[in-house]
Formats: structure tokens, C-alpha cells, sequence
């Protein structure tokens, strides 16, 4: 990777955005990552129209890594209260994750959460049997809060639960 560059999406970068977040999540290709949910769900992770919703909304912002015109990766952070915000969709393009990426979007992440919605406390939901995954937010500063949630599907998989982990900002 050369000199990433970090900013904010519009809705033109749906287009990328949304074969990205697919491609890191499920499917074949997400099996080159670390970090993919393809053996737990064979579904879509996300449509253009959500992300062009997401995008739109004044209470969201989704972040870009870009590696010279190659978007790489990406991060949701959303208003979740007054000093609360929610970290959700973190992306990184499977051949590159393990290179560090992920942690530098966690970061200009957290710092778009204090900057942009005055946040103290950052959120997240993981699936609770992604025990790598919770580590490694684990050695990031994320804690587990004790509470869980239902995976949003119909009918409910409850063993496809949330954790819910929390960081100070």
C-alpha cells in the first residue's frame, strides 16, 4: 500500500462502495480475509440503496481509505446519543487485511466519532461467535458491555447474537 487517503463518502462513490463492503463480507472472495462472515451468512451484506441512505443521513458518515484512485477500505461511524457514537461496516479489501489498514480506520474513526459528533464512547456490535474478531477489537481498547443483541434477520438465528463492546473516546 502506498499513501492512503481518508474522507468522507458521497453518493457518488456508491458505485465502489457497495461491491467493497461484498466483496470483505461474504461470498468466495471474502475468504481471502480474515475477517468475513461467508461461512456464517450467504446473503447480501448491504444494498446501494442502504448505502446511499446511510450516506445521506446528517447523523451518519461512512469513511474511505483510498490507496492512490483504489478505494480499499471503509468505516461507518453513526450519532448513537449525546456522547455516544456507533462503529459498524468495517472494511477492508480482503487482499490487504493483516496490513494494518483496519486499525487505521479504527483510528480516523474514533477521532471523526469525538470531531464530528462529540462523542466520549464509542459503540459496536460483533457476532458473538466471531471470538477473533472481538480479540482483536479486545486489544484495540474495545470491552464487552455485557449486553446482547438480536441479529436482525427473519426469522431470528440466535446464534448469530451481538455482543455489544465499548471503548472511551
Amino acid at each position: 500500500m502506498s499513501r492512503i487517503a481518508f474522507r468522507a463518502a458521497t453518493s457518488d462513490d456508491v458505485a465502489a462502495l457497495h461491491p467493497l463492503i461484498e466483496r470483505a463480507y461474504r461470498g468466495e472472495t471474502a475468504k481471502a480475509g480474515w475477517t468475513h462472515e461467508a461461512d456464517l451468512l450467504f446473503d447480501r451484506r448491504t444494498s446501494a440503496e442502504e448505502l446511499a441512505g446511510l450516506i445521506a443521513d446528517p447523523d451518519r458518515v461512512i469513511l474511505l481509505a483510498h490507496d492512490a484512485d483504489d478505494l480499499v477500505g471503509c468505516v461507518q461511524v453513526a450519532r448513537a446519543g449525546e456522547d455516544r457514537a456507533y462503529l459498524g461496516m468495517l472494511t477492508v479489501e480482503p487482499t490487504l487485511q493483516a496490513s494494518g489498514l483496519g486499525r487505521r480506520l479504527l483510528a480516523v474513526a474514533e477521532a471523526e466519532a469525538v470531531a464530528r459528533f462529540g462523542a466520549r464512547r464509542m459503540e459496536m456490535t460483533v457476532i458473538h461467535r466471531r471470538a477473533e474478531l472481538i480479540a482483536w477489537y479486545a486489544r484495540r481498547g474495545y470491552a464487552p458491555t455485557g449486553e446482547t443483541r438480536p441479529f436482525p434477520v427473519d426469522p431470528p438465528r440466535p446464534e448469530l447474537a451481538f455482543v455489544v463492546l465499548e471503548k472511551g473516546l
